[in-house]
């Protein structure tokens, strides 16, 4: 069985967090740290952006202020994600790691197979879309329709009951892939609405509406069942096995090493916590 890190970081500055992640990349890119499945928090609550989003029209952010919440451009791709409530993960491994496929979108179904595993033994019926359980692929979710992420599957991404439990992105970098998204245990869709943009009230309450029907959180699914919220800790436990098991690897306890902290350091400076990356258009 491989050998990978397992790193937990705790809770985290936004842009911290993001130059984290980059900076697990590039020590692995270097060959000085082993692939890499990171655990990890926010602190505030930070509302996140994909790379391409256009965040003066997509985002209000005045709100933002007014709710004491954070806000960071992430390197990869997606829409908005409000990170509160949740485990946040991170998969870090090179390429040409044996049994990860070439095709972008076939790998990510391979780095997700721990999320699928982590859901199925906290007792949720989680399905992969884009395929069967007999493995016959079949056609993906239409387009979404806001600039927040959760409000329409992708292929490969994670429902229960058809809504959509988990949000990841991916991104390749140097011949490495990042993979990163988040496990909630909570959504709360109106703090979430609240900070982005749109064309009228009634067009956000439309949206907001059909939001809530096609995105979900471990601790509604267990509410709808009549069961008890699960905790923090219990999520952290079962997906940090559900991790190794999917990657089909051993997941040893690690600290992020000197030159991973000296240069997130100075991407948070240079980068993350930057106006001329987080507010580009």
């Amino acid at each position: 069985m491989a050998a990978w890190r397992f790193v937990h970081t705790g809770n985290r500055f936004p842009a911290e967090n993001m130059a984290i992640d980059e900076a697990i990349m590039n020590a692995h890119r270097q060959g000085e740290v082993p692939p890499t499945v990171r655990f990890y928090g926010w602190n505030p609550a930070t509302l996140s952006i994909g790379c391409f989003q256009q965040a003066d029209k997509e985002v209000d952010f005045g709100a933002l202020r007014e709710l004491g919440l954070g806000f960071v451009r992430r390197a990869t791709g997606g829409r908005a994600v409000l990170h509160d409530e949740e485990l946040t993960y991170s998969v870090i491994v090179s390429e040409r790691y044996p049994g990860i496929p070439a095709n972008v979108a076939e790998a990510y179904r391979i780095l997700s197979r721990g999320l699928l595993i982590g859901f199925r033994k906290l007792g949720l019926d989680a399905r992969m879309t884009g395929h069967d359980e007999d493995g016959v692929e079949r056609p993906s979710s239409r387009a979404a329709l806001t600039a927040a992420c959760f409000d329409a599957p992708s292929k490969y991404e994670l429902v229960v009951d058809g809504r959509k439990i988990a949000g990841s992105a991916q991104m390749r970098a140097g011949g490495v892939i990042l993979q990163h998204g988040s496990i909630l245990l909570e959504l709360d869709d109106e703090k979430l609405f609240s900070v982005l943009r749109f064309a009228n009230p009634d067009v956000k309450q439309r949206m907001q509406t059909l939001f809530g029907r096609k995105a979900a959180a471990i601790n509604d699914c267990f509410r709808r069942k009549g069961m008890p919220p699960v905790t923090m800790p219990l999520v952290e436990q079962v997906f940090r096995g559900s991790f190794a098991e999917g990657l089909g690897a051993e997941l040893i306890e690690g600290g992020l090493i000197p030159a991973e902290v000296e240069l997130a350091d100075r991407l948070v400076s240079e980068k993350y916590a930057n106006d001329s990356w987080n507010y580009r258009r």
